[in-house]
């Protein structure tokens, strides 16, 4: 997926508008909130972009380890690390083959990559095969049924955007992978897109939650 590092910088920049900003800001707390995070855990960041959630899961006190497929995002990962002082291994790896051992790691986190993954039961199988039994795995991603699944598959938005690789999930998807070791679901992201840039706050979230599916969705195993 070498056309991320064409787009790295970009990628990066967008968290700090008011829509990135907030989106950033929903997505994590929901992932903070499913995932049982514990101070000094071996943390694996799977499809980790330019660090934005390594670096969250630094703050928790975590040992992270981020990989991605992208040499230029992973440069973007490694400079803001350093920035913060934070000694996180940065590694450019493919998720579908791991090079780690059987159990390496207490937790598993996968943040807006799953979208870029075709395969997403293969690519499953493989952290869970990394992950310690009793440890947690947690995916989020874009949900294909919302408004903002709508936007991403749109021809127009995909034309000019790296989306046009990318394989939209539902829940329900979710909830087929390895539903045995499932323990819960959650979703976030309840603003439109079209949202201006004024009206990008939590007040705006929680009123749109009554009526939007979620545009970003979680799911949380545990390994048994």
């Amino acid at each position: 997926m070498t056309f991320f590092n064409s787009v790295a910088n970009e990628y990066d920049q967008w968290y700090t508008t008011p829509m990135g900003s907030l989106v950033d800001r929903v997505e994590t707390d929901l992932a903070m909130k499913l995932f049982p995070l514990q101070p000094g855990m071996q943390v694996l960041d799977a499809g980790c972009g330019t660090g934005n959630f390594s670096l969250k899961l630094a703050q928790q006190g975590v040992a992270v380890t981020g990989i991605d497929v992208s040499t230029e995002m992973l440069a973007f990962a490694r400079e803001k690390a350093k920035v913060a002082d934070f000694e996180i291994p940065f590694v450019e790896m493919d998720m579908y083959q791991l090079d780690y051992s059987d159990q390496t790691f207490d937790g598993v986190f996968s943040m807006a990559a799953f979208e870029f993954i075709r395969e997403p039961e293969r690519a499953l199988k493989e952290l869970f095969r990394v992950l310690k039994p009793g440890g947690f795995l947690l995916v989020g991603t874009i949900n294909r049924e919302s408004a903002w699944g709508e936007l991403y598959t749109s021809p127009d938005f995909q034309k000019n955007t790296v989306f046009k690789h990318a394989s939209f999930k539902s829940l329900d998807d979710m909830k087929a992978w390895e539903p045995n070791q499932l323990v819960k679901t959650g979703s976030c992201l309840f603003l439109p897109p079209d949202t201006p840039d004024d009206q990008w706050t939590l007040e705006q979230e929680d009123q749109f939650r009554q009526h939007n599916r979620g545009g970003f969705i979680c799911a949380l195993w545990q390994k048994r």
